[in-house]
Parts: structure tokens; sequence; C-alpha cells
């Protein structure tokens, strides 16, 4: 009966500031319930997507609430030994079960995990299944809709951290309202790039301008020395003869 209480004192404890439609995120780890009942979980909670109740001491999920929202769900280290199409009724939803821990044995209770359709990872990590003989394969082989089991997928890759997960599309969600990036950048390149073009064409046309003008002025200044000098020597040539006729 204590166990019962001080899970409901948990539940409240994460309530008290917050309706139970409202909670999107439940950890009741280590709280004991009574006779595998999950006393003050309910269907109120209709927006909940994770649930944590590692260690709780669960023999059952037949008490388990609707939740058909929730998506990841940690039941490790409970009594859990069957039962498991439940989680088919009460939470269709799931992408991530933890059974790790729990007294699972055969094929036979697993396979009730086929009509978990979005089902994406599961754990049965420290579970009797895992001795049988070509047990990833089999699991693999039972529950096609799964990509991780015990943490890596059929080519022992592991999986990513469901942080990074939530990042991700995060990311994508930024980048979708954005634009693809870079788009806006290269146009300015490119405006950029054509202003200094046209900037530096205008300048070699000033410069070749110029040029001309002083091409202009220095032959200006030639012909001017070139009249100067003639004229000069129109004076000198009367005087010659003059000079010659005095002779």
């Amino acid at each position: 009966m204590g166990g019962a209480m001080e899970m409901k004192k948990r539940i409240n404890l994460e309530l008290r500031n917050r309706a139970p439609e409202k909670v999107t995120e439940l950890v009741l780890d280590n709280c004991r319930s009574s006779n595998g009942e999950i006393e003050g979980l309910n269907d109120s909670f209709k927006e909940l997507e994770f649930l944590s109740m590692a260690n709780v001491e669960l023999t059952s999920l037949a008490k388990l609430p609707t939740l058909s929202k929730l998506r990841k769900l940690e039941l490790s280290d409970n009594i859990i030994s069957g039962g498991l199409e439940v989680l088919a009724e009460r939470c269709p939803n799931l992408t991530y079960l933890n059974l790790s821990g729990n007294k699972i044995k055969d094929l036979g209770t697993v396979e009730a995990l086929q009509n978990l359709k979005n089902l994406k990872s599961l754990d049965l990590f420290n579970c009797e299944i895992t001795n049988l003989e070509d047990y990833r394969d089999s699991i693999f082989e039972l529950l096609q809709q799964i990509t991780y089991l015990d943490g890596f997928d059929q080519e022992d890759n592991e999986a990513p951290d469901s942080e990074d997960d939530d990042d991700e599309d995060d990311d994508d969600d930024e980048e979708d309202e954005a634009g693809p990036p870079g788009e806006y950048e290269e146009e300015d390149d490119e405006d950029d790039g054509g202003s200094d073009l046209g900037e530096g064409e205008e300048e070699e046309e000033s410069g070749d301008e110029e040029d001309d003008d002083d091409y202009v002025e220095e032959g200006g200044e030639e012909e001017e020395e070139a009249e100067g000098i003639r004229g000069e020597k129109r004076k000198r040539d009367p005087e010659d003869e003059g000079e010659e006729e005095d002779d």
C-alpha cells in the first residue's frame, strides 16, 4: 500500500502546477506499484508522449491507461513476463519501447508487438529471450517494422541519440521555413560581383579618357613648340639674307 501511495505522491508532485491534459512527459522511476497497479495514472493524460516507469515492480500492463499520443515508453527492470498485446490497444503510436531487465523468455511473447505498426526501436537487453540462438535475426524477422534492437540495427550500426533526432527535426523545420541555405547569399554575391565588375569597367573607361586627354595635351604642346621654332627660323632667314647683301 505504501508503494501505491508513493507513486500517487510522485504523480501529484508532477501535476502540482500542471493539469493532466497538459503533461507531455512523466517520469515515475523507482516508485513502487501495488499488485501491478499504476494508481494515479489514468486516461486524463491525453497529451502524454513520454512515460518512464523503470523499476516500479510492475508485473502486468493490464491497467495501463489509454495514451494514444504516447511515443516512448520505458518499462525497464520490472517483472513483466507477458500481456504485451495491451500496448497495441492502449498505446498504438509507440515508436520506442524499452523492456530490458524483464521476464520475457520466448518469441511468442514478443509476437504481440507486431500490431505496433510505428515501433522503430525495441530494447530487450537482459531478458532471457536474448539467450536464444539467432535471437537478433529472429526478432528482426518477426518484427519487420523495427529498425533498432537493443540499440543497434541489423548491420550493427548504433541507434542515434533521441536528443539528436529532435535536433535534426528542429533543423529541418527551420530550413523549411527559411528556405534552402545559401540561396540568398549567392544572389547577393552575384550582385556584388556585378557591381564590382561595373565599377572596374567604369574605372578603366575613365582611365582611358584621362590617357586620351594627356595625349591630346602633349600633342598640342609639341605642335606649339614646332610652330615657335619655325617662326624663329623665319625671322632669322631675312636677317641672314640682309647680311649676305651687305657682303
